[in-house]
C-alpha cells in the first residue's frame, strides 16, 4: 500500500477560538505515529479531523489523490478506522458481538474467523460472550481495539490507517506492553499505519516511529523521538521542570524533576 493520507493547511475555530491553525501532516503505511501535546493542544480534535469526521474550516485531508470528504462512508469505513477514549453502549451486548461490529462495512465473507483472530491477537477472547457493559474499562479498551482491527482486515493483516485516542490509558502495565507491541509488529508488516494520541511521553518515545507535537493548534515539532524529545523543546512546550536521559536503545527517557 504505496497511499498517504495528507492533511494540508487544516484551520478550524470555534467561537473566535483558533482550534487547528494552518496545520499539515502526512501519514504513510509501515509507521506509527505518536500525537502528544499539553492539554488543549488540539490532539483529539486533530484526530477527528484526520478521520473524516470533523471538516475543517479551511484546508483538505485527502487520502490517495482523492479529497476524503469525497469518499463514500463504507468506501472510508473499510480504510480507516477510529478507536476513541470511551465508547459506551446503553444496551446488552456481548463483547464477541462488539467486535464483530468493526466488520460492518464488509461482506459477511470470513467474518466470524476474521472476529476470532483479532480477539486472539488482542488477549480477550476470553471476554467473548461477556456482557461488554460489565467489563473493565482494560477489558473494554481490548475489545474496541480488537473492533479497529477487525473492521482494517484484509487477507491475513490490517490496511489502511488505525487512530487511536489514548489506547492505553485504562490498560495495567501488561496490557500496555502487550498492546504496544501488537501495534508496532502489525505496522511492521508495511500495510498499517497507526496513529495515536499518548500522553504518557514514555510510551510515546519507546514505540513510536514518528513524533508530532502539538501546542495551541500548532504542529511545534515533529521528527523521530530522539530529534523532538529534546530537553528544551519538552520544556519550552510543556512548561514543566524535566530531565530527558538516554533509556533503552537509544530513545529518550523522560521524567519529571523533584
Amino acid at each position: 500500500m504505496s497511499e498517504q493520507l495528507q492533511a494540508a493547511g487544516l484551520c478550524l475555530s470555534r467561537d473566535g477560538k483558533i482550534i487547528i491553525d494552518r496545520l499539515d501532516v502526512t501519514l504513510s503505511a509501515g509507521e506509527m505515529v505518536a500525537l502528544i501535546g499539553p492539554n488543549g493542544a488540539g490532539k483529539s480534535t486533530l484526530l477527528r479531523m484526520l478521520t473524516g469526521f470533523l471538516p475543517p474550516d479551511q484546508g483538505e485531508c485527502r487520502l490517495g489523490e482523492q479529497p476524503m470528504a469525497e469518499w463514500s462512508r463504507e468506501r472510508l469505513a473499510r480504510r480507516r478506522a477510529v478507536m476513541r477514549q470511551q465508547t459506551l453502549l446503553t444496551f446488552s451486548q456481548s463483547a464477541e458481538s462488539v467486535v464483530a461490529m468493526g466488520r460492518t462495512p464488509w461482506p459477511e465473507a470470513h467474518s466470524r474467523e476474521i472476529v476470532a483472530e483479532v480477539m486472539q491477537l488482542t488477549g480477550c477472547q476470553s471476554l467473548a460472550q461477556r456482557d461488554y457493559r460489565q467489563l473493565s474499562g482494560g477489558e473494554q479498551q481490548r475489545v474496541q481495539l480488537a473492533r479497529v482491527l477487525a473492521q482494517l482486515w484484509q487477507d491475513g493483516a490490517p490496511r489502511g490507517w488505525l487512530f487511536l485516542d489514548e489506547p492505553t490509558s485504562a490498560l495495567d502495565l501488561f496490557w500496555q506492553q502487550q498492546t504496544l507491541r501488537l501495534l508496532r509488529r502489525l505496522t511492521r508488516a508495511g500495510t498499517l499505519c497507526v496513529c495515536a494520541v499518548l500522553h504518557d511521553l514514555n510510551q510515546a518515545a519507546l514505540w513510536a516511529d514518528r513524533i508530532l507535537l502539538l501546542y495551541a493548534g500548532r504542529l511545534v515539532a515533529q521528527g523521530s523521538p530522539q530529534a523532538v524529545m529534546t530537553e528544551a523543546t519538552l520544556t519550552r512546550w510543556y512548561q514543566a521542570e524535566l530531565q530527558v536521559m538516554p533509556g533503552e536503545g537509544g530513545k529518550p527517557h523522560i521524567q519529571l524533576r523533584i
